[in-house]
């Protein structure tokens, strides 16, 4: 029911009594409005429902309306309809924008200031589009992407909603660097782009097998293939000439079976002051009765001190016919 004034000793019919009592109620009949609307002074005391596709507005302007009177304002359509203050002065404690099925009351509290109770504050609509998604703040509700896998939330003052994604700080973490692991194929291949993020780097071979009997597996850094290595089995290597282009880790294997397995771990490899340290263990049939293993421990050195970024796995003499490589970075 708008806004009137009663007389006294004025009688009121059913019908008004019953608008007046759903208007106190926040119900009644509703103005439809199907585009950017200028409220007037009958639409004090009544409902004012936005019902359109596209963005809209409806304004408020001084003059119009006293001290006590109210609009109750809905969206109903699917564009955000936004109260906007014209000459009058609008405030608020939550947004103006009303997404779609969002209302508020708008209460004056003079003739040319109002103050808009939005009923949801925050908007209708979530942030959130896929799962694992966090609702973050800046100014606003908004949304933050779930992560990579095995990373961790951190706090992080320099990103506009306070918090990141990010590698797990602190010692034994793990992290598998080329996902879902490098078939191993051909004569050789490549692990690339690896960042430099991480303490050590290790490298798990499983079930390689060569195309030949008798056939190994090595490493090589960085598209390196001069001789700048060094290997041995020994408990120790001393006043070497570095004679080797490669470091084995995986010794002779017969071609019958795919049971080859070795961890490679390689120390401190994004340093660029120092050589580079490869501690190897390694396990292998050996022939073709169950009975015949071969079991290797060996230590290697790459006497270059630029960070490892590249890991080539090649067979000795041949090429793969099966095998899958890991790369962790552990920190």
């Amino acid at each position: 029911m708008a806004k009137q004034v009663f007389t006294t000793g004025q009688v009121l019919t059913a019908a008004q009594m019953t608008s007046l009592q759903q208007t106190a109620m926040l119900g009644g009949d509703a103005s439809v409005k199907v585009a950017s609307y200028t409220l007037v002074a009958s639409d004090a005391g009544t409902t004012v429902a936005m019902n359109s596709a596209s963005t809209t507005t409806i304004t408020v302007n001084t003059g119009l309306f006293a001290a006590g009177d109210t609009v109750f304002i809905q969206n109903r359509g699917a564009g955000v309809c936004t109260v906007t203050a014209g000459t009058a002065t609008v405030a608020s404690a939550g947004s103006l924008a009303l997404p779609q099925n969002d209302a508020g009351i708008l209460y004056f509290t003079s003739a040319s200031a109002a103050t808009f109770y939005d009923f949801i504050q925050v908007g209708a609509t979530s942030p959130l589009t896929t799962k694992g998604d966090l609702y973050g703040y800046s100014t606003s509700d908004a949304r933050i992407p779930i992560g990579a896998n095995g990373t961790v939330l951190t706090a992080d003052s320099t990103e506009s909603l306070g918090l990141k994604w990010a590698t797990a700080a602190g010692g034994g973490g793990m992290t598998l660097i080329n996902t879902g692991g490098t078939t191993l194929t051909g004569s050789s291949v490549t692990i690339s782009s690896i960042p430099g993020t991480y303490k050590n780097l290790q490298l798990v071979v499983r079930n390689y097998k060569p195309a030949t009997d008798d056939d190994g597996m090595a490493i090589r850094f960085n598209g390196d293939s001069n001789n700048r290595y060094t290997y041995s089995s020994s408990a120790t290597i001393t006043n070497d000439t570095f004679g080797e282009s490669q470091i084995v880790i995986q010794s002779v294997q017969d071609n019958t079976v795919a049971d080859g397995f070795c961890v490679t771990d390689i120390y401190d490899y994004a340093n660029t002051s120092t050589w580079k340290c490869v501690f190897n263990n390694s396990w292998s049939n050996n022939a073709t009765t169950s009975t015949n293993f071969n079991f290797a421990r060996r230590m290697g050195i790459y006497n270059q001190t630029g960070a490892i970024t590249e890991i080539l796995i090649r067979s000795n003499s041949g090429n793969f016919t099966s095998g899958t490589a890991y790369l962790y970075g552990v920190s």
